[in-house]
């Protein structure tokens, strides 16, 4: 880290007496049956409308709900907030449960996974049509994949202290190349929180029944996984598109990052287009046949985010408004945890996108791009195994050396955390993953495999049993009566919006699409 930067933190904490910044979270969860499958039932009614909702909505799937918090400077107010939508779903999925693990329960096939619906707004079709598209290019089974944001944001705070030792004044650029500085500096070790906290080393037998060219090896007759896998959501079978991998995006600034996304957003890519845009009898298939359909589309680690606005497109507010955080994207489900995730993790996350913030940001290049994908495939197929070497600048250098290096970096972020907070938590989590770097066996994915050797348990068998251990500690502790009313309004509430949005336009939905896919940027 550029000692000069340290400053920052020192700084803050003694103009503003501590050093804050804001954290959300997006967790997605399968609706199950009984048996242990797929829930073919529609988004219940009592939890609202999953299009207008500020905190439970769908996902790719009528059945894949995401629960999403507000921006909190707290993580136990965080977590706090995302354990309540969890306790107020489950009293009203009465007869399913919650899937708790990132790949996914026992399908029945493509069929078997309902597409998300959110009404008849136009708003609302591009968002089925959308997820038409997903399915088309990539398969169902790969998108019933679950997984955890972290959204990140410096607060303004931090931002002064961060133009003060700069010498300069805080502005919106100032922030845009902070932020883009962070993403291309946690990119570049993106393979460690998948090494940390993967916990996807398995599959159920069902999820590869139809893809005979996987790569995994059969355990027990029902399993699938890899000896040293710690994220196969995060490889070739999950969030990964060979199409996207070839299409490098730079993050070197915002011009050249709106640029590259202007392009796989605009220009037509073979194998779409043979998709097309409609089938014969005039259903939609996909939004456009270029590379991405809209900006959600792009997979990867990390992404910058606009503020939430309505009607137009993220890449438009981003280059009119700015950054306004960012969305780490490479976070499993914890199955052991009931919400997916704990505060250490939390606190560990925070300082490594800190320190990603204060260190000094290397220009990013097609072959840092190729660097990066091929450590993260690296790490998700065997990160465990002791002798794994990852590329750094063209060299091959070991994962559990550069892993110690990068603790040892983040260390004085989280000296200065604790300092803030008058708490050992940060450091605590630090000391964690180190733990987990030099014993492989303390990391998630290998407690997965470890239990179900001890239990003598299928993947699907485990993860069944917990989603029933799970769902007996929130039965157990409801909602107390107002929070619970509270969630009972809200949910009534977006049912209004949407109803109020259905009866009001004007537009026809053609001529809405046709708006909404307009991307307008002077670059």
């Amino acid at each position: 880290m550029n000692p000069e930067l340290t400053l920052v933190l020192e700084l803050a904490l003694e103009n503003h007496g501590s050093i804050r910044v804001k954290h959300g979270i997006e967790k997605e969860a399968l609706r199950i049956t009984r048996d242990g499958y797929l829930s073919r039932k529609p988004h219940p009614s009592e939890l609202g409308a999953a299009l207008t909702h500020p905190s439970i909505t769908t996902d790719f799937s009528e059945s894949q709900l995401e629960f999403v918090t507000r921006a909190h400077s707290s993580i136990e107010e965080c977590l706090n907030e995302l354990d309540d939508i969890h306790r107020f779903v489950y009293a009203v999925i009465e007869g399913e449960r919650l899937w708790p693990a990132s790949m996914p329960c026992m399908l029945r096939g493509e069929a078997s996974i309902p597409l998300a619906q959110f009404g008849t707004s136009n708003a609302g079709q591009v968002k089925t049509i959308y997820r038409r598209g997903l399915a088309n290019r990539y398969g169902r089974y790969m998108q019933s994949i679950s997984g955890l944001h972290y959204n990140f944001s410096i607060s303004d705070e931090l931002w002064k202290s961060f133009a003060q030792v700069q010498g300069v004044a805080d502005s919106v650029e100032l922030r845009n190349r902070g932020y883009l500085s962070l993403i291309r500096n946690f990119q570049r070790i993106a393979w460690l929180p998948i090494y940390l906290f993967g916990a996807s080393p398995a599959v159920c037998g069902s999820f590869v029944a139809t893809n005979p060219d996987h790569e995994l090896e059969e355990l027990d007759g029902e399993s699938f996984y890899l000896p040293y896998a710690t994220s196969l959501r995060q490889g070739s079978l999950g969030y990964q598109s060979s199409a996207q991998k070839s299409h490098y995006i730079s993050y070197n600034s915002l011009r050249q990052y709106s640029k590259d996304m202007m392009r796989a957003l605009t220009e037509p890519y073979k194998a779409y287009e043979e998709i097309g845009i409609k089938s014969e009898d005039g259903e939609h298939q996909q939004l456009s046949t270029s590379l991405l359909q809209i900006e959600a589309e792009c997979y990867g680690p990390i992404r910058p985010k606009p503020k939430s606005h309505s009607g137009l497109r993220p890449l438009q507010f981003l280059n009119s408004d700015g950054i306004e955080y960012l969305e780490v994207r490479c976070l499993d489900l914890n199955p052991f945890l009931r919400t997916g995730i704990d505060g250490e993790t939390a606190h560990f996350l925070d300082a490594l996108l800190l320190f990603a913030w204060l260190k000094s940001g290397y220009k990013d290049s097609p072959a840092s791009w190729s660097e990066v994908q091929e450590n993260q495939s690296t790490t998700v197929a065997g990160g465990r195994d002791p002798g794994t070497m990852l590329m750094c600048d063209g060299s091959s250098r070991s994962l559990r050396e550069w892993a110690m290096d990068i603790l040892k970096e983040v260390e004085p972020v989280c000296n200065a955390m604790d300092s803030s907070l008058g708490s050992t938590k940060y450091r605590s989590a630090l000391e964690t993953q180190r733990q987990k770097v030099t014993d492989p066996s303390k990391t998630p994915s290998a407690q997965i495999l470890a239990r179900m050797t001890k239990e003598r348990k299928s993947y699907y068998r485990l993860i069944d049993s917990l989603a029933d251990e799970h769902q007996q500690e929130y039965l157990g502790n409801p909602l107390n009566d107002a929070r619970s009313s509270e969630f009972d309004r809200m949910a009534k509430e977006s049912i209004a919006r949407q109803r109020k949005l259905e009866d009001s336009e004007s537009q026809t939905f053609e001529e809405y699409l046709s708006s909404y896919m307009q991307l307008h940027i002077n670059l």
